[in-house]
């Protein structure tokens, strides 16, 4: 492992932060960002650091203070107030308890904070008090975790680091875990780092760097010692690799198959009209997990819990497994995963009846419902209630299996905590209540792919359904305009936007759009379907090209995305949405405006036509038809471009007057804007109301172009 610290880098830290939180706060942020940004030792907020020092008290005295990452942040990107200071001397006085329940501990924590706005310190601050040294690193390492989840690991841990290094065996985290790290004070006095059998490895210094400078150097001699083990051992025997076992190939399936996955993860509620609550995934397609699964004895050393039982949260106690894959007949495949899944639900059900009476009040077990399903073939699927959870799952199951690999590289088993421990784990209370804390907004794990994302009502309504919870394929023709509104979009909504190139004509371009989100997030649960061309002519001078060209659009487009729209989603077998952004022009069409209103006239029938067809199947068909909707922000609307030149010259405006004119012309006399035209997506999405076929006119109230 590469020790990355930088003399240079350390600096600049206590440039920026020194003066307002002290070195000592400075080098700490330094130091736990290089931890938190090695996958290898912590991901998505693990890990803990601290350092000790002195804080003002009420009496303005500088008192022993602990300063200790705050439960919920992440050492990646940690700040300095994201270390909070605690009454040291008090925290250790806790050693003299037999026992205290988190509950407990995060009251007595909370309540000697030196700032009681400071977010809550995390439950392992006792270890971190009784621990010797000022400055305080915790990982779970990999390479370490590989040395203790094997027969005989606390042998292992000696000889790779020696013997200067404490071994605990497994301790349920918490409390007493504490009472152990303290009554091995005085060894770890003597020595320099402690692993934690099952949770990973603790090492200190003096100064941040030498706890940080111990930490690699000891895991770097882990990492040493099982590649030497693996050298003496026989190398995993490994199935050979057919080329119809490719990445490429691996990604193909994944298209099809994440869908049907996807449907069959989702949970069942009592609402009638959203029945489903559905899951966001995030697939692990790659050459080094195939090998995995296609090696011998992959499925027990797969069917294992996780290196940690700090990771049961996010990837259930085991994975589901589909034995043998049939990809070369769908039917047969489907009724592989329905069975792979009903064996997991069975079993997780027996899993909650021997464990019934360790169930704490009030907290609600899982549905039997994977967090991941592991396809020799394809790799590993992983879900989560958003993109953000499902990553989550994906980057542990990554490192697991890659772990799992090392030891069995070595000839050994792997050995995981007892059940009744892993449980306890996975249905502690304070761990639920952070899953149950989330704010859940209507479109949460809703995935929705929008055409014409780039124009003016496509970014308005994008922004709309973000805002409410969905993750949005943004879809229109490769370019500038779709790069940016990716990337500006992007970075206000991290893991839930997604740039696809797509050209509604081409109907292979419409699948591989489906396709691609599929692969990226498990389907699609509603579509837009927005893009459209307008073209100014009266007919006797129509250019029947131009009006083939709007064809192509607005009417085969339509077709093409209702089709795939239809197939897709009866696959997932979840129901869902589409909505046609249709015009006030099919009601009260507009002089010199007849392709337009002719092609969006035949969208329109086609979707309503759909709602009929698609019913059954809880596939619910509606439209919008908005009115003069100019731009949005700095997007002008491609429309208004084509026919505003026209209309200014028949009413004599300028274009600020010209919007003015059809402001005025509404009965609210309102300014029709992109954002509404999102609201009104969004009401059919969230599925306030049972309806099918119906259209929603946003054009402030034009009698001419009433809905009949």
């Amino acid at each position: 492992m590469q020790n990355r610290w930088s003399d240079d880098d350390a600096r600049a830290f206590v440039a920026r932060y020194g003066a307002t939180w002290g070195e000592d706060l400075a080098l700490r942020t330094y130091a736990s960002r290089l931890i938190g940004t090695e996958p290898t030792l912590v991901l998505h907020g693990g890990g803990n650091t601290s350092v000790k020092g002195t804080a003002r008290n009420v009496f303005s005295e500088e008192a022993p203070a602990l300063f200790i990452k705050a439960s919920g942040h992440d050492l990646a990107t940690i700040e300095p107030g994201g270390h909070v200071a605690v009454d040291l001397e008090f925290v250790r006085s806790l050693a003299r308890l037999d026992d205290l329940p988190d509950e407990g501990m995060v009251n007595a924590l909370r309540t000697h904070l030196f700032d009681h706005r400071a977010a809550t310190p995390s439950i392992e601050t006792p270890v971190h008090a009784f621990l010797p040294g000022r400055f305080v690193d915790h990982t779970h390492a990999d390479a370490v975790l590989a040395l203790t989840n094997q027969p005989d690991g606390e042998r292992h841990v000696r000889a790779a680091l020696g013997e200067d290094v404490v071994v605990l065996p497994y301790v349920f985290p918490g409390f007493q875990l504490s009472k152990r790290v303290a009554e091995a004070a005085a060894s770890a006095a003597r020595g320099r780092a402690m692993v934690w059998t099952h949770h990973g490895i603790v090492t200190w210094g003096e100064t941040a760097r030498e706890s940080y400078d111990r930490m690699i150097e000891l895991v770097s001699r882990a990492e040493e010692y099982l590649e030497r083990q693996a050298k003496q051992a026989r190398p995993l025997a490994r199935a050979a690799r057919s080329p119809s076992t490719s990445v490429e190939v691996a990604q193909q399936r994944l298209a099809w198959v994440a869908p049907l996955v996807r449907g069959r993860l989702a949970r069942r509620t009592e609402n009638p009209d959203r029945p489903f609550r559905r899951v966001v995934l995030r697939p692990l397609v790659d050459a080094e997990v195939l090998d995995v699964l296609e090696s011998a004895g992959a499925r027990e050393l797969a069917l294992s819990p996780p290196l940690t039982t700090d990771h049961l949260i996010r990837t259930r106690i085991l994975p589901a497994w589909v034995e043998a894959p049939r990809w070369d007949d769908e039917a047969e495949l489907t009724k592989q995963i329905d069975e792979a899944l009903a064996r997991y639900a069975e079993d997780y059900q027996s899993y909650l009846a021997r464990h019934a009476a360790r169930t704490p009040a009030g907290v609600r077990p899982f549905a039997p419902l994977p967090a991941v399903v592991l396809l020799p073939g394809l790799g590993a699927i992983c879900a989560g209630e958003d993109a953000e959870a499902a990553c989550i799952a994906r980057d542990i199951t990554a490192q697991t299996l890659a772990a799992k690999a090392k030891i069995a590289a070595t000839g050994a088993s792997y050995v995981a905590p007892g059940e009744d421990h892993l449980f306890d784990m996975e249905y502690r209370p304070m761990q639920h209540a952070k899953l149950a804390s989330a704010i859940d907004p209507p479109l949460a794990g809703q995935v929705v792919l929008i055409t014409g994302a780039a124009g003016a009502i496509g970014s308005g309504i994008a922004e709309a359904l973000l805002a409410q919870g969905a993750h949005m394929a943004l879809t229109d023709l490769g370019g500038a305009p779709l790069d940016e509104l990716t990337a500006r979009l992007g970075e206000r909504y991290p893991d839930r936007v997604l740039g696809v190139p797509l050209d509604v004509t081409d109907p292979d371009s419409v699948a591989q759009g489906f396709a691609r989100v599929a692969a990226t997030w498990g389907g699609v649960d509603a579509v837009v379907i927005n893009a459209g061309l307008a073209h100014v002519s009266p007919l006797e001078e129509m250019d029947v090209d131009r009006f083939r060209l709007l064809e192509r659009v607005n009417t085969d487009g339509t077709l093409l995305l209702l089709r795939e729209s239809a197939r897709h989603l009866k696959r997932q077998g979840t129901g869902g949405d589409v909505v046609l952004v249709s015009t006030k022009n099919v009601f009260a069409p507009g002089a010199k405006f007849g392709a337009y209103s002719a092609t969006k006239a035949a969208a329109h029938q086609l979707a309503r036509i759909a709602s009929l067809e698609l019913a059954e199947h809880d596939i619910r068909v509606n439209m919008v038809a908005p009115d003069a909707v100019f731009s949005h922000g700095e997007r002008r609307s491609g429309l208004w471009e084509e026919v505003g030149p026209d209309r200014m010259r028949a009413r004599g405006l300028d274009a600020a007057g010209l919007e003015d004119y059809y402001r005025k012309r509404n009965l609210l006399q309102a300014r029709i804007t992109a954002a509404h035209v999102g609201r009104a997506v969004a009401f059919f999405l969230t599925r306030a109301t049972p309806t099918t076929g119906a259209t929603i006119p946003v054009d402030g109230g034009l009698p001419d172009a009433t809905p009949r």
